[in-house]
Order: structure tokens, then C-alpha cells, then sequence
């Protein structure tokens, strides 16, 4: 009977905002029976979409004159895992969104076009690579002690068994990660790693590093600035089993692995892992549910760990490893000073003892790196006559001086425009720019050292594809004296020759209203301040420094940065933390609206409140988001607080699907475990 075709019912999840299961008819027979976790084209309206089968089944509620046929199933591609259905549940479940909205943007885009001809290309391609799988390492290097304990308790662990390395710049810690994987790969003859990182510029370097160590395994790298053909070969060789290490950004938490046997999280701390757009997920709480999903091994290193993973280390969630020295042999913890800006004024942006110390480095041939976390020119140009500001028109921000462009741009809605060449407001022609981005800084360093080498490394100047990796080369090369940049250098990188690090304007996130400001300008500068220094210091050479920049040099937190002492900067942290009742030890998710007018938006965020019974459950009023409005659209915010998880997901299980059925024309959204508030 298995032989004779016949009807079943494909039940299959969309990308689309509905929170619903779609059945479709199927004929099929024992060659071609569908199987869950297979791709299917199906006619959904007047579309024909790819959607993922989450169920089959020999009969359906669907009236037989509205039931659909699917049009066909990918039959040459591997369904997905359960582990991995379960992975896209529990994301759906917990960020509450639909299964669709998650799963199938977890795909490749060429998965999910209509036609099967770049997917039977890459496969065709994959199967001409040889299953090679040697996990031989070469050239590892001596560790030390301390990096050899950690290495062996990472590499060697069985079951999930959550792992922070906490380790001070320069420890070693990416050594560390590749010894750890030599002990998986040949433990595991088929086991997969998966290696995360906050940030594209940061994979070339580590791509190096694995591709050197491990010549014999294939590594899958997954960011979106692959090209969507690049992007599909590297997912089906991790989903085939074929790539063994899989090097990406937040995105490869969704990648599909059959095999994964352990998964590293590199500078955990990092916002970057936290998406802001679609569905809002956080790729390290993912992996650690991962971790946990599939009984394996997750390791989480950072310098800087955030407080959600020191707060579970000091309760015993999370084993603590610690790297408290430096790896190279000789290399030292840069000095840290603060230069006072009150008593050395700033001439261009520059103390007079920062400008002496880039003079220094510059006749000794080595190094500096100037942080400035304010791309473009200067952040508004201003009329002294009448006081007009360069604001944008569609957003409550200013449009930002790009000076070599010629240009003011909005870097919210990215509006251009020209710069005018009087005042719009009363006609006066000196206009003159306010404080000091960037570029700003690159004009004035080479006014003041002509005969430097001086590059700037920010989005402006990244924009082109492999333009930070050259730059990044170029510095490597020892081709650049004086490096200008955004938070793109402050991490990752091995800058060999690298002496003096200033940083400028750090001061305004002392005076934010966001409560996690100080954890993340104390991380910022701990890691700006961690690319000096890395080398071993030679006799005559300079010792490395740390500048910075500050008008409050009795604030406690620059204390703490002088004294490299994350562990008493963190504790009095999390102390505080507990005494006003926030994360870690509460729990919140953020309502947002968006509408034409800010009073539509909080009328329909009073309405959300008011909706649903919730005991035990705190609801603040609705108030403007602090960017108010953005490309013409008024923004407001709710957040909902609770100190029990499960209540605030029950919770919101219910609000959600209540809001959903609330017909408005307000466009909403809602983020578990905001990180901007």
C-alpha cells in the first residue's frame, strides 16, 4: 500500500506576521514521502512563497474547497534537525514572534527564492569537496600555566557545562579557544564547533588563525556581508556536515549544525549580539540555550564580561576561568592616566601632554591610536548671529558635518544634503562646526604632524567591501603611525607595534540616562586601552599608555580603568543593580509604538496597558523613546517588569495575542530583555 500514491496534509509555517500553522495537500508515495523540516513551495494569496513543513498529517480541518495543493517540496536538501526546529521554537516562543518569522529568515535568502537553481549549483559544488576531516592541529604554541588549565577544562568538558573566561587583554584567551578545539575535533571524528563573534571586521583575523592551525577541517564562515551565494554554500556545508568549525556573527547561532559538539561566544559582553531589528534576539542567550538543548560544552570569554554572566559565574550558574596576566612573554598591562582637561585645556581636541606622547611614539617609530566614538566631521554646525543648529528634519537629532563629502548627513535616517553656504534663518555666512568628530581629528593631526602617516578607520570610511581588512592590514604592515578610530578598533585586534592609545570625549555616557552606560563605556575603554602594549616590551622601548581625556578624573569608574580592576568595578556594579531592582535581578520587555503623531502612539500604548489583567507584573506608564522621532515617525515605549521570567513570558504570551487581535493601525513591536531602554 506504501507504493500507491496518496493524499497527505503538509502542515507548514510562512514569513509572515500570522501566528498560524498552514495546512496544503500533498500527493505522495513511499519514494517521495515529505518529511518534517523540509522546504516547500506553496501559493499563499497571490504569492508563491518557500515555507518550512512542521507537521504531516492524513487529514485536516480545512474545508476540502479551500485546502491548497503545495506546489513542490525541496527534496534535495536534508531536512532540518529537530534540535534545530526546537532551537526556532524556543526563539518564537520566548521573543514572541510567529515560528515562521524565525525560522525561515534563519535560512539563506537563495533557500527561499522560487526556483532550486543556486541551491543545486552549491550542492553541486559541495560535492565535488572530499570529506576531509583531519583535525590536526599545527604549530601550537607553548601555553602558559594558566592557559593550559583553562584550554584543558574547556576542551575536555562533557554535558553543558557553561564556561566564562574571563581574561585581561592580551591573555591569551583566542589561544585558548583554538587548543580547546583541537581536544573537540579529536575527540569527535564528525563534531562541529561554532565560534562566535560580535562583529564582521573581527572574522578575518580569527579565519586566519583557524585556517593555519587547522588545515585539514573545512571552516564555514557566516556574516551578512557574504554575497547571498557565498552565504548559502557556507550555510549548506555546516547544515551537510561537511564544514566542522563555523566562524560567524549573530546570525550563525540560527545556522543549521548537525553535529555541534561545542559553541564559543568571544567577547560575550558585546551589545552587538543583541539584534535591534525583526525579530530582537540575543545570539549569546541563544547559544547558551543551545548549549544547554544539546548537553555540550559553551565557553564565553571577554576581558569585560557583562553583569548578567559575572552576576551567574558568582552564583555558580557559570564556572569561572580566569587569565590574569598577559600571554606574550614580557608584555605588560598598559599604564593608565587621566590627563585633566580642566588644568591642560584641549587646543584642536588635543592636550598638550596627549600631543607630546603622539610626538614621542612618532620619533620612536611606534604606534598610536586615537578612540573617538564620533564618526563624520563634527556632530552639528551652528550660526553664532541666531543660534540655528543643523537639525534634521525628520528626526529629533542633528544632521552631522561630513566635511570631505561636502555634506550634512542624518546618521539615523540618513538624509542628505548639501551644506549650505548661509544661515537658512537669518543669512549670516560663517557657520561654524560644534565639537569634534573623526574626520575633524584627521585634519587637525595632519596639520599638526605633516610628516605622519595618519589613517582613519570608522563606517565612513569602511564602506567599500574588504576596506576594513585592508586598513586593517595596512596597520598590521606597520604602514600607519597614528590610527583614528571608532569603536571598530577598540577590540580583537593584535596591533604588534601599537604604544599609546588616547581617548577622547569619553565623558559624555557618564551623564546618560541608560542605566547599563557605565558598564559599557568601562568595557569600552578596558578594551581601547587593551590594544597597547601586546607585544613583549623590549629594553629602551617605551612603555605602553593609556590617555585619557577627562574633565571628572575623581569619578570612581576612571578609577577603576586605571587600575585595570574590573572585579570590585562589577561587584559594586551588580550591588547597585540589586538595590534598584534591574537586570539581572528583574526582568523587562519593551513595548514599542510608531505613528504618524506622538499622541496616537501613547493613546494606543495606554490602551496596551489597560488590556490585560496582570497581577505580579509591573507596567510603567507609556512615555516618547528618547529618539522621539525618527524618518517622520513618532516613537513611544512601554516596558513591563517583573522579578520572576516565567511570570513576565506567561505574561506576555497573553498581551501579545491580545494585542494582536487589537485592530490599530499603529504599528508596534515588542523586545524581551531590552538592552536599550
Amino acid at each position: 500500500m506504501h507504493g500507491i500514491p496518496h493524499h497527505c496534509i503538509l502542515q507548514i509555517v510562512l514569513d509572515t506576521p500570522l501566528n498560524a500553522v498552514f495546512d496544503y495537500r500533498w500527493v505522495c508515495d513511499a519514494a517521495n514521502e515529505p518529511r518534517i523540516g523540509q522546504l516547500a513551495l506553496v501559493s499563499f494569496g497571490r504569492r508563491e512563497v518557500v515555507g518550512l513543513i512542521v507537521g504531516v498529517a492524513h487529514s485536516t480541518e480545512v474545508p476540502e474547497g479551500k485546502l491548497k495543493d503545495a506546489l513542490s517540496v525541496r527534496e534535495q536538501l536534508a531536512p532540518l534537525s529537530p534540535q534545530w526546529l526546537a532551537l526556532a521554537g524556543f526563539a518564537a516562543d520566548y521573543y514572541q514572534r510567529p515560528l515562521g518569522e524565525v525560522a525561515l529568515p534563519g535560512l539563506p535568502k537563495n533557500l527561499r527564492v522560487l526556483t532550486t537553481v543556486a541551491l543545486d549549483r552549491a550542492l553541486k559544488k559541495l560535492a565535488k569537496h572530499d570529506a576531509v576531516h583531519d583535525g590536526t592541529p599545527l604549530d601550537m604554541p607553548q601555553l602558559n600555566p594558566a592557559q593550559q588549565e583553562a584550554a584543558d577544562a574547556i576542551g575536555g568538558a562533557k554535558g553543558f557545562k557553561p564556561t566564562l573566561l574571563y581574561g585581561v587583554t592580551g591573555s591569551g584567551k583566542t589561544e585558548v579557544y583554538l587548543q580547546a578545539c583541537a581536544q573537540v575535533l579529536a575527540r569527535e571524528p564528525q563534531g562541529q564547533i561554532l565560534i562566535l563573534v560580535p562583529e564582521i571586521n573581527l572574522t578575518p583575523q580569527l579565519e586566519g588563525n583557524i585556517r593555519a592551525r587547522f588545515p585539514g577541517v573545512m571552516l564555514a564562515t557566516l556574516h551578512s556581508s557574504l554575497s547571498e551565494g557565498e552565504r548559502m554554500l557556507h550555510w549548506l556545508a555546516a547544515h551537510q556536515g561537511q564544514a566542522r568549525i563555523v566562524l560567524g556573527t549573530r546570525l550563525a547561532i540560527l545556522a543549521s549544525l548537525p553535529h555541534l559538539q561545542m559553541i564559543v561566544i568571544d567577547e560575550e559582553h558585546d551589545p552587538s549580539y543583541k539584534q535591534q531589528e525583526g525579530l530582537r534576539y540575543s545570539a549569546r542567550d541563544l547559544a547558551v540555550w543551545r548549549a544547554w538543548q544539546l548537553g555540550i560544552p559553551i565557553v564565553l570569554g571577554s576581558a569585560t564580561p557583562s553583569l548578567e554572566s559575572w552576576h551567574h559565574a558568582q552564583t555558580g550558574r557559570y564556572r569561572r576561568l580566569e587569565l590574569r596576566e598577559r600571554a606574550v612573554k614580557n608584555a605588560v598591562l598598559p599604564q593608565v592616566k587621566l590627563l585633566d582637561m580642566e588644568r591642560d585645556k584641549p587646543k584642536d581636541g588635543l592636550t598638550a601632554q596627549l600631543v607630546a606622547a603622539l610626538r614621542q611614539r612618532l620619533e620612536r617609530g611606534e604606534q598610536s591610536l586615537l578612540f573617538l566614538n564620533r564618526r563624520g566631521y563634527s556632530p552639528v554646525i551652528c550660526c553664532e548671529s541666531c543660534g540655528w543648529i543643523s537639525e534634521c528634519t525628520r528626526c529629533t537629532s542633528f544632521m552631522v558635518l561630513h566635511k570631505p563629502e561636502h555634506r550634512l548627513r542624518c546618521h539615523h535616517c540618513s538624509l542628505e544634503m548639501r551644506i549650505p553656504r548661509h544661515c537658512p534663518t537669518c543669512g549670516n555666512v560663517d557657520l561654524q562646526p560644534l565639537g569634534r568628530g573623526t574626520q575633524r581629528v584627521e585634519e587637525g593631526l595632519q596639520a599638526l604632524f605633516p610628516e605622519a602617516r595618519i589613517l582613519r578607520i570608522d563606517a565612513d570610511s569602511t564602506r567599500k567591501k574588504g576596506s576594513a581588512q585592508e586598513a586593517f592590514d595596512s596597520v598590521h604592515r606597520g604602514e600607519v603611525d597614528i590610527l583614528i578610530g571608532t569603536q571598530m578598533v577598540a577590540k580583537g585586534h593584535d596591533f604588534k607595534k601599537l604604544t599609546l592609545v588616547g581617548i577622547m570625549n569619553p565623558d559624555t555616557a557618564l551623564f546618560s540616562q541608560d542605566y547599563r552606560a557605565s558598564e559599557r563605556l568601562f568595557a569600552q575603554l578596558m578594551q581601547v586601552a587593551g590594544r597597547a602594549g601586546r607585544a613583549a616590551q623590549t629594553e629602551g622601548g617605551s612603555a605602553s599608555e593609556v590617555l585619557i581625556q577627562t574633565r571628572y578624573t575623581q569619578h570612581p569608574l576612571y578609577g577603576a580603568v586605571v587600575n585595570h580592576d574590573y572585579d570590585h568595578f562589577a561587584t559594586a556594579l551588580l550591588e547597585e543593580r540589586e538595590q534598584a531592582d534591574l537586570p539581572p535581578y528583574l526582568f523587562q520587555a519593551l513595548l514599542r509604538a510608531e505613528a504618524a503623531e506622538l499622541a496616537t502612539a501613547i493613546e494606543f500604548l495606554s490602551m496596551a496597558r489597560d488590556c490585560v489583567e496582570h497581577p505580579g507584573i509591573t507596567i510603567n506608564d507609556p512615555i516618547p523613546m528618547s529618539m522621539t522621532r525618527v524618518h517622520n515617525v513618532d516613537r513611544a515605549q512601554l516596558l513591563v517588569e517583573s522579578p520572576s521570567r516565567p511570570a513576565l513570558q506567561a505574561f506576555l504570551k497573553l498581551w501579545t495575542e491580545t494585542l494582536r487581535a487589537m485592530k490599530s493601525r499603529v504599528k508596534w513591536s515588542l523586545e524581551v530583555d531590552p538592552l536599550d531602554i
